[in-house]
């Protein structure tokens, strides 16, 4: 069985990219971590926006 790709999701607002390969180490979220994965409270570390502001970057 394959795993799934990992996804990257865009932030509505200021555009900062969430690569679930690269996860976000500083914020304390481990590489490989996927977006459902991601606890509802979760800010955008550029502008505060919550995790309903981003969208699936499609490819």
């Amino acid at each position: 069985m394959q795993a799934l790709p990992f996804r990257k999701y865009r932030c509505r607002y200021c555009a900062f990219i969430y690569d679930e390969e690269l996860g976000l180490p500083e914020e304390g979220i481990a590489p490989g971590t996927r977006w459902a994965d991601i606890p509802e409270d979760f800010y955008c570390p550029q502008c505060g926006t919550g995790k309903e502001d981003y969208d699936l970057e499609e490819i």
